[in-house]
């Protein structure tokens, strides 16, 4: 027994001896995780290199861009061929794709030999014998009468220009097997965005954010890229790490200086670095008694099936001694525990350096993702990773100690590339089927310049119908007198109180004038809500709420015995018969509040405060908002003769010649028209531009037929139709799985707030989708791009036609000046001109289009609503001075 724990004690003496005398042999072999790191960081440095489009002439690791933008999400079905040329067997497939709930698929396959008059011949025969192949297969699974779709897996650095090629085919996909691992595995596991190849050769896949690759155009949404990083190192980056046995290596191989990474890590070399490194030790006299045997001088007798042997650690030393026996090498125990520590070097050397460039992919995905912590899944294949004993578990451990931050689940490719080709043909063909529905669905918001034209000239007719008295009571562009008929003049001064009354709040303010060389306008103001019991509960309720508003401010402003003049902003359409008495016409922006419609609103406020008996006012102007930012812009500019308002709600208004105004007394000067043309169309003259959607917002709001150009062009509204949109797309299999989740259900979830948000130039995907799901929308990369995109036709739409309108405009107040080119400004306020990225520009545009004998220049006011309402009473108050005097 003794004896025996003798034998043990000895054995295990020798074998850590052989063990450190090989490690110390191989110390540039091992590496730490240091130096894994600063692989990482090089490997990254790398990828940012192979994806600019200046660098990328000179970046070793290529990163070829795929074409492959989408991932399985699990509703692709049908039947597909899939053609496999990458190895020593091209295979043909036939792939069944059902779409059952359990992501099942079917796979038949034929194999064909490439014999080397093939492989080494020209193009066109190698083509021609896959084609030839092809056809075999088809008549062999009785598919000659069928056009199925094709997917060819090309297992060789391409650079692909598009995803699709016209051939009679429905759809081809040409894939790289990588990407083909990655999207097989996907249709598994739907967070699978990396694939990995570790075999014969080694390149690896991902999904990367379109905004950084700039060799491709479009910013939106994600792409696979073939990073083809066998090459990393080619330019000398990694030659501190190469030994004296991957120079040799190199030197030796068919392609000197390049793939010098894969040379390092891939099954095709290991063999072969193990073969280098047993003949030094042994001629160094370190193994086999230092006699070199013909196998050992026999470039590629030792393969990595040996090396892989030979590390069966559970099988002792006989698969090792018995694999040195079949090379004619004739080893010793500590031979044979040298060899195999040998091997287990070079394969783990392999699996960290394999390891290291992951992680850099890893970490690249989840910054790009803004995660601190990241979930994901790599899909792998490879006869190294299939079939060496250790290297999996390897690669396993030392990818997570370098990053931490990354559950990784590794996931084994099933029905490999010829598989992966096929899924990549069917997300293929899933995309072009939803690009076509989503295109239909969001055809009719694509106005093309005739038919905004005839919306212009409309809109021209419409303004001359309400300028008319006979044709002025059906007209449904009102055109309303507004009773101010001068713009500022510099003169104007004084104390002036504003009220303004328009949305959800309600605002007092007092401003004070100073004319001369220091002219100035001062405000201080105080903002109160209007709850919406207020808002559509009675006239006199209302009222009541503001004179309680108003009698809190004066208290804070100390001004409760003044009697001021005061401007009241009231942003709803009004027919005026003078400038301090407006009667209303119907109530717009959700306002609903009982016996006010026909009454006059300034009969109605000086009713409250008497009911009140705390204060008098001197009631001067009742001001639409759009009159009183053109006032506040025609006080910075005198040429300003227009206002627009582009935000809950639109309208116009402009100075019109007398003359043309039949509906009041007088041919002299000018007055301001309020156009209110919200109301355009709602005699039905626009209504083949309405889509389903506009008369689905319609139909559910609270004044339906009522407002339809202000339904397609305001704020108000716009967040509506895309929920419309959306749940038609949902309900068309299109967007969210499908899935119309709760929130998508209620009105008014959608603001118009998020449309700015999501168009903004500077968001990134990521960001769009953070937007979605705190709106309860869970949604995928594709599900926020094809958002992203509702909101642009919608909000481009409604800056069109808002530019139409105001074309109609600028060309009325051309013809009225009679010149052959006019000058003019137009005043402008509301939120979706001011803070949506693109609304302005898209209006501008269509303006100049659509009038291009009008130079027309946009202004920002600055609150029209308050201090222009005390603008247009000291104008008031000045005429009627001058009147007096």
């Amino acid at each position: 027994m003794f004896a025996v724990h003798l034998l043990a004690f000895h054995f295990t003496k020798l074998k850590e001896d052989q063990i450190k005398k090989v490690d110390r042999y191989l110390y540039h072999l091992r590496l730490s995780d240091d130096a894994l790191l600063d692989v990482m960081a090089r490997f990254q440095a790398e990828m940012v290199k192979g994806l600019g489009r200046d660098t990328n002439p000179t970046a070793t690791v290529k990163m070829l861009p795929s074409f492959v933008r989408s991932l399985p999400d699990g509703s692709e079905k049908g039947d597909f061929l899939a053609v496999d040329l990458g190895g020593s067997q091209f295979r043909a497939h036939r792939v069944k794709v059902f779409d059952d709930g359990r992501q099942s698929s079917q796979l038949e396959s034929k194999f064909y030999p490439t014999h080397k008059e093939v492989t080494q011949g020209n193009g066109a025969e190698l083509f021609d014998y896959v084609a030839d192949c092809l056809s075999d297969f088809m008549e062999t699974k009785n598919l000659k009468h069928k056009k199925l779709p094709l997917g060819f897996t090309f297992s060789f650095p391409c650079k692909q220009t598009k995803l699709e090629e016209d051939i009679d085919v429905d759809v081809l996909a040409l894939v790289n097997d990588t990407v083909g691992t990655m999207m097989t595995c996907g249709y598994d596991d739907q967070r699978c965005e990396v694939g990995l190849i570790i075999g014969t050769g080694t390149n690896a896949c991902y999904m990367e954010e379109m905004r950084h690759i700039s060799l491709v155009e479009g910013d939106e949404g994600r792409m696979c890229i073939n990073t083809e990083w066998g090459a990393f190192g080619d330019d000398g980056a990694l030659d501190d790490l190469r030994t004296e046995f991957d120079r040799e290596l190199d030197l030796g191989s068919l392609n000197p200086g390049k793939q010098l990474f894969e040379k390092m890590i891939s099954s095709l070399y290991l063999g072969e670095l193990v073969r280098l490194i047993l003949l030094k030790m042994t001629k160094e006299g370190l193994l086999f008694n230092g006699k070199v045997s013909t196998a050992l001088l026999t470039k590629g007798k030792i393969e990595m099936k040996h090396v892989s042997a030979m590390e069966k650690y559970k099988e002792g030393l006989s698969n090792t001694k018995e694999i040195l026996m079949e090379l004619n090498l004739f080893p010793s125990e500590e031979d044979c525990v040298a060899v195999q520590h040998v091997c287990t070097i070079v394969s783990f050397r392999s699996a960290n350096l394999c390891a290291a460039a992951l992680a850099a992919i890893l970490t690249r995905l989840r910054e790009n993702k803004k995660l601190l912590r990241m979930r994901t899944t790599v899909g792998i294949d490879g006869g190294l990773y299939k079939t060496h004993p250790k290297y999996a578990k390897r690669l396993h451990k030392v990818v997570r100690r370098l990053v931490p931050t990354c559950d990784v689940r590794f996931l084994l490719s099933e029905g490999g590339s010829g598989r992966g080709a096929a899924v990549v043909t069917a997300v293929a063909r899933r995309l072009a089927a939803q690009r076509r529905r989503v295109d239909a669905a969001l055809a009719p918001f694509l106005l093309p310049p005739g038919t905004l034209r005839e919306v212009r000239d409309k809109m021209r007719a419409e303004l001359e119908y309400g300028l008319k008295r006979e044709t002025q009571a059906k007209a449904t562009v009102k055109m309303l007198p507004t009773y101010v008929c001068g713009t500022p003049d510099g003169t104007e001064k004084g104390k002036f109180l504003a009220l303004d009354l328009g949305g959800t709040n309600f605002r007092v303010l007092l401003v004070k004038i100073k004319s001369g060389r220091k002219r100035s306008v001062q405000m201080y103001n105080k903002i109160f809500a209007i709850p919406l019991e207020i808002m559509q509960g009675t006239g006199e309720e209302l009222f009541d709420h503001i004179v309680q508003c108003i009698a809190e401010f004066l208290e804070y402003m100390g001004i409760k015995g003044a009697r001021l003049p005061l401007g009241f902003t009231f942003s709803f359409p009004c027919r005026q018969a003078s400038i301090d008495k407006g009667t209303l016409v119907g109530w717009t922006k959700g306002f609903k509040a009982t016996d006010c419609e026909g009454e006059d609103v300034v009969d109605m406020l000086r009713e409250a405060i008497r009911r009140r008996n705390e204060f008098d006012l001197d009631i001067v102007a009742v001001v639409n908002d759009t009159v009183g930012t053109m006032m506040t812009c025609g006080y910075e500019d005198p040429n300003c003769e227009i206002g627009l308002i582009a935000g809950t709600g639109s309208n116009v208004c402009y100075m019109e010649d007398m003359k043309n105004i039949e509906i009041v007394e007088g041919n002299e000067g000018k007055m301001c028209i309020n156009t209110e043309w919200g109301a355009f169309g709602d005699n039905g003259c626009i209504d083949h531009i309405r889509t389903k959607y506009d008369i689905e917002v319609d139909e559910g709001s609270l004044n339906p037929g009522k407002q339809r150009y202000e339904k397609m062009t305001s704020g108000m509204y716009l967040g509506e139709i895309v929920r419309q949109i959306l749940i038609d797309l949902t309900k068309q299999g299109l967007l969210f799985r499908g899935h119309i989740s709760e929130s998508l259900r209620k009105r008014g979830i959608f603001e118009t707030k998020f449309l700015s948000q999501i168009e903004s130039d500077r968001l990134a995907l990521l960001q769009v989708r953070h937007i979605l799901q705190q709106l309860g929308l869970d949604s995928t990369c594709e599900d926020s791009i094809i958002v992203k995109e509702v909101c642009g036709v919608v909000s481009r739409r409604a800056a069109r036609l808002c530019g139409a309108g105001l074309a109609a405009i600028v060309e009325k107040k051309r013809e009225n000046r009679g010149v052959e080119r006019l000058q003019i400004t137009v005043g402008v306020d509301g939120t979706l001109y001011k803070l949506h990225p693109h609304f302005s520009t898209v209006l501008q545009e269509t303006v100049k289009e659509l009038a291009p004998q009008c130079d027309v220049t946009f202004m920002l006011s600055e609150d029209g609503s308050g201090k222009g309402a005390a603008l247009i009473t000291a104008v008031a108050k000045r005429l009627h001075n001058v009147g007096q005097k």
